[in-house]
């Protein structure tokens, strides 16, 4: 069984490429969904984050709100990301890996030549490249960055910049990531582009897992 991981900086089309994964019937897990799992109320790394940053990040409920908690940790928007986030980082991403492994190793077991794929923006920041065979890297140009946040958040382009320029300062620049990929899918251009380098990718781990 072949393990996989996409990466990519904020707003590169990390979850366009991996739905076009699945599609062709690679079996692919968020790690974005198993931490909003583990950050549900009960869980141990709920209790951790509320701990370090205190029950002004939950909604009334009990929930966390995500709105709040990347204000904790990333600072206020227009200004310089706060080092908290690397704070939250040190709680959240060790069992992350954790559910990310327990869940590739379960895929290897039903399917032995399969290929377990996970789609994480931080999988070389928090030092896990090695946990996998192969690494997709995503690219796409800064403008399209800004243009994608700002349709998904609604708001205008110069405040989409200015957030996705100060989150970016928290993760590594691509040029680091791409050092360290087994493969780059760059998402510039049309949907149909990125399509065939997915189908081009696919194949040849296809082949690779096989062999596996």
């Amino acid at each position: 069984m072949l393990k996989v991981g996409v990466t990519g900086g904020i707003s590169s089309g990390k979850s366009v490429v991996g739905e076009m994964f699945a599609a062709l019937g690679v079996a692919i897990i968020d790690a974005d969904h198993i931490a909003h799992a583990l950050m549900q109320p009960g869980e141990t790394v709920y209790a951790e984050v509320v701990r370090h940053f205190g029950v002004g990040i939950l909604n009334p409920d009990g929930t966390v709100n995500r709105s709040k908690l990347a204000e904790a940790a990333f600072g206020a928007p227009n200004r310089k990301a706060g080092s908290r986030v690397q704070e939250l980082n040190r709680i959240v991403h060790p069992a992350v890996i954790e559910k990310q492994e327990e869940w590739m190793n379960e895929i290897g077991r039903k399917q032995p030549q399969g290929i377990a794929m996970v789609e994480a923006a931080l999988i070389v920041e928090a030092g896990a490249a090695k946990r996998f065979d192969r690494l997709i890297m995503v690219t796409c140009q800064p403008e399209q960055r800004f243009q994608r946040w700002a349709k998904l958040r609604k708001v205008d382009q110069d405040a989409a910049a200015r957030e996705v320029t100060r989150r970016m300062a928290a993760q590594l620049p691509d040029e680091e990531k791409i050092k360290l990929a087994d493969y780059v899918i760059d998402n510039s251009g049309s949907l149909d582009n990125t399509h065939k380098q997915v189908q081009e990718v696919y194949e040849e781990l296809r082949r690779q897992a096989e062999k596996s």
